[in-house]
């Protein structure tokens, strides 16, 4: 066995989430690897993982150790290198073929012009049951193109530029991608740039009509393009291209996710108490108010999980700690909340530091903090105030930052943490840099691009989508510390991050959608994004009940006093029942300002409605053993928990896969919430009923007809059905009895 350079598995430090699998049937690759040395360019292709191949490229130099990975090697289940570095047994040049098998994946290295190669390629292949092979996709090389594998030098350094192509088909479609406000689930058509900022969660794991999954290992930022005949993937700064396939028989997304997520990592079993109401609003000022809040809740009856502390807590950014001229007993707070609710806390943390802050010497001092490339190292401002962001990159920063997280927060009874503003290069707003309006006119704006920050790992263009990840990973770290848990194994607390990147599903963090706006057509993008997210491994998804912010083109929206803001707010909420997490907060607007901030509680939007809201909050708890076993199945085997309908119904209804290739309202909108809940949020106002598209099962399907939750009405499935749908009520069916799902007998 030959082995080139060391490949570090630099920021997976983790142990595996699982024992591989046994799988008789599973055909052992024929080769450990194969290395094709071509010019100046270097291609390592490994079996990796049931069903798979890794494949790692370079120019001129091999890696040095250093490279930043997200995925596990070996993974959790299936073949994988288990010696340190690019291992390989095979070497060819650019004047042969050879061919690689894995499992029921093929890879051929072909050279289509003999000894004269110019035009070196990799094809990759499924091998169908009857011993035919299928072509999934291949480097894209069209006569006269530029190279399917480019590269491109744009500066005195080392780094450079990297674009891969592959072969696609009009009719393929891609699902996955992270989050994107764009209403689709199907992302042909799409360029996406690899930059993260608020609302914005690009991420290059996929999951294609064709029956393979695919992963862009790059912390670089840059693009993916899903073109007609050509999907394209780039780096702008890079050392190394990496990358990983894996296939499965057309519609069996289950098994592509299963695969999947053994390369980037299964989420963890959550806390029971985090399944039930989260709840939040732009934000309870002091400890006073915090405790009255948990003693309306308990007044109310209304049953709690958690109750959040948001932003400006703090008496400078970067204390990481409670005001205590505001909080002045953290400890006996949490001790009263959990007598009148047995909530949780939470508290926001933002990744600036101020010059003011008592932090802010020693991180300067000790190099805890990113820097620029050029001028002081200010990397924002906000309320009047230069700011740098803390280096999440660097480990002892984040050893560092837990320090001050556990000595202030955890040890006085707050455990559970927001990451928020945590993207990478300012605070999250690449469109504006956090310009300060009027209020805070001592700063307009700074004059440094997002693109220049640095980090103690690199650069923002080369590494910046580690940020995020490694911000998840620093709270991750110190929780499992603090709990004497082994990652992988049932997370005590959680973190909710607004960014995140391949494998966050690792850790015990919600990702949410960010700081929507408080409209209709706003609802209606969640859903496609939570479908999105949940294609690309993240089942820990969740957003903000009734949107964050309001939209200065609709006068209603945000204000908890109108009723046509109430009935998005309802809607919205009850639509929260059936995500993975239920989770109210906002910045809301009223008529009459009692305080800093308007109310947000579920007693906050009218008599009327108050009654829906509550009976809301009480079936998600009633839902809690259904809840229990759709988040175990999803950590035994990566098991989605929002299903976009092509999961469960590509095989056995067309229709579906047509409407999911149309971005159509059916498959954008509707989802099986688990095995046995379809769900189809009401995402237009003022309407009594709801026409409803429900999937053909199939012959085999032993869970029976549709019934609809409300009426107990069962329906057969391959047809569209008009149903009540008042405001009390979600469009929402079951498969099987009622008795089962709450139960949580479902598998």
């Amino acid at each position: 066995m030959i082995s080139v350079g060391y490949l570090a598995v630099a920021v997976a430090a983790s142990l595996p989430l699982c024992k591989a699998v046994t799988n008789t049937t599973y055909f052992q690759p024929n080769s450990t690897g194969f290395r094709l040395q071509h010019g100046f360019e270097t291609v390592v292709v490994n079996p990796y993982g049931y069903d798979g191949f890794r494949v790692r490229a370079w120019a001129f130099r091999p890696p040095n150790g250093n490279e930043v990975s997200f995925l596990y090697d070996p993974p959790l289940e299936g073949p994988g290198s288990t010696a340190p570095g690019v291992t390989y047994d095979t070497v060819i040049n650019g004047t042969q073929n050879y061919t690689m098998q894995n499992g029921n994946t093929v890879v051929k290295m072909f050279s289509p012009n003999g000894d004269n190669a110019t035009n070196v390629r990799l094809s990759f292949y499924r091998v169908n049951a009857d011993g035919s092979e299928s072509l999934l996709t291949n480097e894209y090389a069209p006569i006269n193109s530029v190279n399917s594998r480019y590269y491109e030098w744009n500066g005195p350094a080392y780094e450079f530029y990297a674009a891969f192509s592959f072969a696609t088909t009009p009719d393929e479609q891609v699902y996955g991608t992270g989050t994107q406000q764009d209403h689709m689930i199907n992302k042909k058509g799409q360029t996406i740039d690899l930059i993260n900022f608020n609302t914005h969660v690009p991420t290059p794991v996929f999951m294609s009509s064709r029956g393979y999954g695919f992963v862009w290992n790059s912390a670089s930022e840059g693009q993916m393009e899903f073109g007609a005949l050509r999907n394209r993937f780039s780096s702008k700064s890079t050392t190394l291209v990496d990358y990983a396939i894996t296939s499965a028989q057309p519609g069996d997304y289950d098994t592509l996710q299963r695969r999947l997520s053994a390369m980037t990592g299964r989420s963890p079993v959550p806390p029971q108490w985090s399944l039930g109401y989260l709840h939040s609003k732009l934000r309870y000022e002091n400890q006073s108010e915090f405790i009255q809040l948990a003693q309306n809740f308990h007044d109310y009856k209304i049953p709690v999980s958690l109750l959040v502390i948001d932003y400006q807590s703090w008496a400078a950014q970067g204390d990481w700690g409670l005001d205590v001229g505001l909080w002045p007993n953290v400890s006996y707070m949490a001790e009263r909340v959990k007598e009148l609710t047995n909530a949780e806390i939470m508290a926001s943390l933002w990744p600036s530091v101020e010059d003011t802050s008592v932090n802010y010497a020693e991180m300067q001092v000790e190099g805890y903090l990113s820097a620029t490339r050029s001028g002081p190292g200010t990397t924002d401002s906000w309320n009047g105030s230069y700011i740098r962001n803390y280096d999440a990159t660097n480990p002892a920063a984040r050893k560092f930052l837990w320090s001050q997280l556990y000595k202030n927060y955890f040890a006085n009874g707050i455990k559970n943490f927001w990451i928020d503003q945590a993207d990478g290069g300012n605070l999250g707003e690449a469109y504006q840099n956090n310009g300060q309006s009027v209020r805070f006119s001592l700063i307009e704006s700074i004059p440094y691009p997002l693109t220049d920050a640095l980090y103690y790992a690199g650069t923002q263009r080369s590494i910046g989508k580690l940020y995020p990840w490694a911000h998840q990973q620093a709270i991750e770290e110190g929780t499992r510390n603090a709990t004497g848990k082994q990652q992988g194994q049932p997370c005590d607390y959680v973190s909710l991050s607004r960014s995140g990147y391949i494998g966050s599903q690792r850790f015990c963090s919600i990702i949410w959608s960010g700081d929507t706006t408080a409209v209709w057509d706003t609802l209606s993008a969640q859903v496609a994004s939570g479908l999105s997210a949940a294609a690309t491994g993240w089942g820990w998804w969740t957003n903000d009940i009734g949107g964050f912010q309001g939209d200065s083109t609709v006068p209603w929206s945000n204000n908890i006093d109108e009723d046509p803001y109430r009935e998005l707010y309802v809607r919205w909420q009850q639509w929260a029942t059936f995500m993975p997490f239920m989770r109210n907060h906002g910045s809301r607007s009223c008529n009459t300002q009692s305080a800093y901030t308007c109310d947000n509680e579920p007693w906050s939007y009218g008599a009327s409605n108050t009654p829906i809201i509550v009976s809301y909050i009480n079936l998600r708890y009633q839902l809690g053993n259904y809840l229990a076993a759709i988040f175990a199945k999803l950590s035994e085997t990566g098991r989605m928990i929002m299903r976009p309908l092509y999961m469960d119904f590509s095989t056995t209804d067309p229709n579906i896969v047509a409407m999911a290739a149309n971005n159509s309202n059916v498959t954008t909108q509707q989802y099986m919430f688990g095995p046995r809940l379809l769900v189809t949020p009401v995402t237009l106002p003022n309407v009594t009923e709801w026409a409803v598209y429900l999937p053909n099962t199939g012959a085999s399907n032993s869970a029976g007809p549709w019934t609809y939750w409300w009426t107990n009405v069962t329906y057969a499935g391959g047809q569209t059905v008009t149903v009540p749908a008042p405001l009390e009520h979600v469009p929402l069916f079951h498969l099987g009895s009622r008795a089962d799902v709450l139960s949580g007998n479902v598998f």
